[in-house]
């Protein structure tokens, strides 16, 4: 029973005695650094069942708890606020249970969870990953490891959109601009060539259309009569009739792709456990559909295309099947995710990392699973994220304007190397390990500064701020875990010893420090409730301002005796674990010196 639940009960007990009245719940908060106490209690709430003055109340249940509860030392009511003095044993022993736990703060998964299934990534085939894509990346991964922290199993997919007119796009421009050159041919990453052509094709079909724009078509009819459109609306049916030439090259194409996202994923840090490709999931839903047909949760309008009606539930009518047949993207969204349940029968839940101008798109998608019956559909949650701005404004991939992702690691890289020059900081590392130590500072800067902030919120993202060695940065983060390593190195203490409250005290900065550790476990599980990495980055932030005040305040290798030494060895020993941990749930990585 952690400290909460156990003066939660207390307070309770305490309004019973006095009172003889039930206190269904206890608020807490900490304690404001200008009174005395290590967390309060908020009486004013209390008023609803107990008739007094909040003081008064605030003073009985004060001298109850220094009575009935032995961690509790003395107390102060400041209004309706009454402050708690916890003693020392209490913090000390907390930490002796918690100083050799590597894993402090994470949860086993129980055999009898349902699993979640975490997607995210679920990019074209048509062109490299860009910036928007790196926040979905760096979202749907880290809230899969916060899942699995916090006692879940996870399997963490991505659906891949490898058809479709936006593919047919690339595949013509290369067809008949491309002399036939390959990523080998020409040193270029498969994606980002396959890219190039997308951009090749969006020159060519304007030329055209100015064309036709000249020769008297208005532009609307010009943008639909363009041969080059239309060449490509062909290559589509031509693949959906499965053409030998064409699903031939459609493969080639995609096999370079896939490379190329395979060298980004890497560098990014991201991985998955299984992948679901558009071109094998499009047909799926329709059986579905008729099922639904039969149960009455869908309808057939007189052109013979089906929908469902979302009016009673505030929303509008949604066509899930054409008149001609063909779903559109709700039925094989619907035919998708059923799909995952059968392929993994112990998933009881999905979380769909996708940007926020789809939110309309899942609301209508989880409403239709759950009216088709199935359990499992109120376990479905969208991870809506804001979109990410550069200084130098709005991307577009059709004329080539995005921020490549590969380019932004690589300039992060470059930005991290300008500033630790600068700085002076690497002074005795070898080449290799300058290399090394600017990729891991740079793209650390690159994932805190994106995770650090709610998902919903829009980020203007400034590769130059996201570096910087003071601040709530990720390399101010990364600089605190290494200087505790090198007092680590130094310190030639017994990492093993157990000491008593009868053996140290407690400095005031040592009694903050242990106070913020305490708190990870719940951010473990509240990040998780709210499918928010910003939660433990700011958690992080915290922590190592609670270290670095520490720091300043007590001498750690130059205490006063070699209990005192020991102890704050372990301390921050304990503190750079919670960073790592918290850091790897970031998936950000921290280096052992800096």
């Amino acid at each position: 029973m952690n400290l909460q639940d156990t003066l939660s009960k207390h307070v309770k007990q305490a309004i019973n005695s006095i009172y003889s009245a039930e206190l269904e719940s206890v608020e807490f908060q900490a304690t404001r650094k200008e009174f005395v106490g290590d967390i309060t209690v908020v009486v004013f709430p209390m008023l609803r069942v107990v008739k007094g003055n909040p003081v008064q109340i605030g003073e009985q249940i004060g001298n109850y708890l220094v009575e009935h509860v032995s961690e509790v030392k003395g107390f102060n009511v400041v209004k309706g606020f009454l402050n708690v003095e916890i003693d020392d044993a209490y913090y000390i022993d907390f930490f002796n249970r918690i100083k050799d736990q590597q894993d402090f703060g994470f949860v086993l998964p129980k055999a009898s969870d349902k699993a979640i299934m975490v997607e995210y990534s679920s990019p074209n085939t048509n062109k490299p990953l860009h910036l928007g894509h790196i926040r979905n990346n760096l979202l749907g991964y880290s809230v899969s490891e916060i899942l699995k922290a916090s006692g879940k199993t996870v399997y963490k997919t991505q659906i891949i959109n490898d058809r479709g007119i936006h593919i047919c796009k690339s595949m013509l421009a290369w067809k008949k601009y491309g002399n036939e050159e390959t990523p080998e041919s020409t040193g270029l990453k498969g994606d980002k060539l396959v890219g190039n052509y997308y951009v090749k094709f969006d020159q060519e079909y304007k030329k055209e259309i100015q064309q036709l724009v000249l020769e008297g078509q208005n532009e609307d009819e010009a943008k639909k009569n363009a041969p080059l459109l239309l060449e490509a609306q062909q290559m589509l049916q031509k693949w959906e009739a499965g053409d030998d030439e064409i699903v031939a090259l459609w493969k080639t194409m995609n096999g370079w792709v896939y490379e190329g996202f395979d060298e980004t994923y890497k560098n990014l840090g991201v991985d998955f456990d299984t992948l679901y490709y558009e071109s094998e999931t499009y047909l799926l839903g329709k059986e579905f559909v008729s099922e639904g047909l039969k149960t009455g949760v869908f309808f057939q309008k007189e052109d013979g295309s089906v929908w469902c009606d979302l009016t009673e539930d505030g929303l509008d009518e949604k066509i899930v099947l054409r008149s001609d047949g063909t779903a559109v993207y709700m039925t094989q969204d619907i035919g998708t995710a059923i799909q995952r349940v059968k392929d993994f029968p112990d998933v009881g839940g999905m979380v769909y990392t996708v940007g926020n101008e789809q939110e309309y798109h899942f609301q209508v998608l989880f409403l239709i699973i759950k009216k088709l019956g199935f359990e499992w559909a109120k376990n479905l949650f969208h991870l809506s994220y804001g979109m990410v701005d550069l200084p130098s404004g709005k991307m577009k991939s059709r004329e080539g304007t995005v921020v490549d992702a590969d380019d932004l690691i690589v300039e992060m890289a470059q930005t991290a190397e300008e500033i630790s020059e600068d700085l002076g900081k690497l002074d005795g590392y070898s080449n290799d390990e300058k290399q090394e130590l600017y990729k891991t500072i740079g793209l650390g800067a690159l994932k805190y500064y994106i995770l650090k902030v709610d998902p919903k919120r829009r980020i203007l993202f400034d590769p130059k701020e996201s570096i910087d060695f003071q601040g709530n940065t990720g390399p101010f983060i990364q600089y605190t875990y290494a200087r505790i390593q090198s007092i680590l190195r130094k310190s030639n203490t017994n990492s093993n010893v157990t000491l008593s409250a009868f053996e140290v005290s407690l400095h005031p900065k040592e009694k903050e420090l242990l106070k913020q550790l305490e708190l990870f476990p719940e951010v473990i599980q509240n990040a998780a409730e709210h499918h928010s990495p910003a939660l433990i980055a700011n958690y992080t932030y915290e922590l190592v301002k609670a270290f670095n005040s520490f720091y300043q305040n007590v001498s750690i290798l130059g205490a006063d005796n070699d209990n005192e030494k020991t102890f704050r060895v372990q301390l921050s020993q304990t503190v750079a674990n919670v960073i790592k941990n918290a850091f790897g749930l970031l998936g950000v990585a921290v280096p052992e010196r800096m």
